[in-house]
């Protein structure tokens, strides 16, 4: 069976903050999560065929993951149960701006434990974008099986897409990550990457002198998605340049997601239209509705139950220009 895009990485819970007890106690609501099943989510709300490959634990948590990727349409025959550990759980805490910090709870998590001998090379072959990001990187063996997965995914001539997510209280050390994040880059034809991972990995001054590097580094790259937060996004293939500035109108309460979400349609584009020539009018148009649909999911707790429907990002367009 054919996909458009296969991811691999971690499912987990996000924990987000939901208003105070009777007792003063923080109340946290329980949001399916985990950055690559997010992309996948965001693909089925425009009509794309993706399927996760991945580890839950044996509990109440895995059971909920595996049901909401079903009612997302992602396909889950590829997602196991680890008996061993349990599912990963992440505590978002909201600044009243909805920017988020992260408290994990992984020591290990289920997401982890997935073993080479457990992928499904048939669906890697079998997919028109395969999509990962680091935090399948952080530990063995999920870090052994991601890398046959690209490999296996390239040798069958998919587009690899990636997305650094860096959660530095994931990391061991910093320089681990870095070089993880530099693997990614080596081997991908998509990257979305925010400002400040773009900074983290190159040690440039600024965003300019970054993206430069990048680009003379790694080449091979034929597309680059640069996140900026509250200043939108810019976007770079070959000698073409298109950005665009968030839609700020919208009311944000939780950025959970945001970047995933835009992913996600950019993705969806490129299945749409190619990669190998686009025009500055159609990679406009790319980043204006992937702008649009994340700020549309900023809206909402959680993302992977809280992608836009196609026509609410289309009204936004049509409102915001």
């Amino acid at each position: 069976m054919n996909y458009d895009v296969v991811a691999l990485g971690e499912l987990l819970i996000d924990f987000t903050s939901c208003g105070m007890s009777e007792q003063n106690n923080p109340i946290f609501e329980a949001n399916p999560g985990g950055a690559p099943g997010n992309v996948l989510s965001m693909l089925a709300k425009l009509g794309k065929k993706t399927a996760f490959i991945g580890k839950v634990g044996d509990d109440m948590f895995g059971r909920i993951l595996i049901d909401t990727l079903a009612k997302s349409g992602i396909a889950s025959d590829s997602v196991l149960i680890e008996k061993t550990s349990n599912t990963t759980l992440a505590f978002v805490h909201n600044a009243p701006d909805g920017d988020r910090e992260f408290s994990f709870f992984r020591k290990p998590g289920a997401d982890t434990l997935l073993h080479t001998d457990e992928l499904s090379p048939e669906l890697l072959g079998n997919c028109k974008i395969f999509h990962f990001g680091t935090l399948s990187l952080t530990h063995q063996p999920a870090k052994g099986s991601t890398i046959k997965a690209v490999a296996i995914a390239k040798d069958a001539g998919s587009l690899i897409s990636f997305d650094p997510n860096l959660r530095p209280l994931l990391w061991d050390s910093l320089d681990e990550a870095r070089r993880q994040i530099s693997w990614g880059l080596s081997v991908c034809d998509i990257l979305k990457i925010a400002d400040d991972e773009l900074i983290f990995v190159t040690g440039a001054a600024d965003l300019e002198s970054g993206i430069g590097q990048l680009r003379d580094d790694y080449p091979q790259i034929k597309l680059i998605l640069l996140t900026k937060g509250k200043e939108g996004a810019d976007g770079f293939w070959g000698e073409l340049r298109f950005s665009h500035p968030p839609f700020l109108k919208v009311n944000t309460i939780d950025t959970t997601g945001a970047g995933d979400t835009f992913l996600g349609s950019c993705l969806a584009h490129v299945l749409d239209f190619g990669i190998d020539s686009p025009t500055q009018g159609s990679l406009e148009q790319m980043i204006v509705f992937a702008n649009a649909a994340s700020s549309l999911v900023t809206t909402k707790k959680g993302a992977l139950l809280s992608m836009p429907e196609k026509s609410e990002i289309l009204a936004l367009i049509e409102q915001g220009l």
